[in-house]
């Protein structure tokens, strides 16, 4: 299966979408400058995604809404978001035909910015096809974070931020248990 035991005791996951019932756990976590209300902000411009989420080709709904539909990595999804708690936890569930994630995010104000905790569980309806593809759900749940990541870090380096991106921290694990260097 995959290794649960660095998940966040502060995550909240809906029934059935614990790490423990997951096909593929991803975790990441970094530390990005600016106030966590700025980059929860951004991240929600649901709007916007189009131009800057990996894989992303569309988005339903203009604001961000409690459900909508997106396109993302070839599938189409019908989301809804769980939890909404600016600035602080943001929990969101993607459902397609073939396949079903949570993601859930913490966004915690430190020193040097935000504290970005995200950790995603993937489900398939057929798990022996899932399981098989659970590797290629974390690669792209890997860099799905990375592009949000630089994105965020981007946008909370603009001078309303007061800081640059340089200083930006992170660790990542995947379901596969390997570094990002060993993929």
């Amino acid at each position: 299966m995959h290794d649960t035991s660095e998940r966040h005791p502060d995550i909240h996951w809906p029934s059935g979408f614990s790490p423990a019932d997951a096909h593929s756990f991803h975790r990441a976590r970094a530390v990005v400058p600016g106030r966590p209300e700025r980059i929860f902000a951004f991240l929600t411009d649901a709007a916007d995604w189009t131009s800057w989420v990996p894989g992303c080709g569309g988005v339903s709904t203009g604001s961000f809404a409690q459900t909508f539909e997106a396109d993302w990595a070839g599938q189409h999804f019908e989301v809804f978001v769980g939890e909404y708690e600016p600035p602080t936890r943001l929990g969101w569930l993607w459902i397609s035909t073939s396949v079903q994630l949570y993601q859930a995010w913490l966004f915690t104000e430190v020193e040097a910015g935000t504290e970005i905790v995200v950790e995603n569980v993937v489900r398939g309806s057929a798990p022996k096809a899932i399981d098989t593809a659970a590797p290629l759900w974390a690669r792209r749940l890997d860099a799905l974070w990375h592009g949000q990541l630089a994105k965020i870090s981007e946008n909370a380096a603009r001078p309303e931020a007061a800081s640059d991106a340089s200083g930006v921290r992170e660790s990542v694990s995947a379901g596969d248990g390997r570094s990002p260097a060993g993929r």
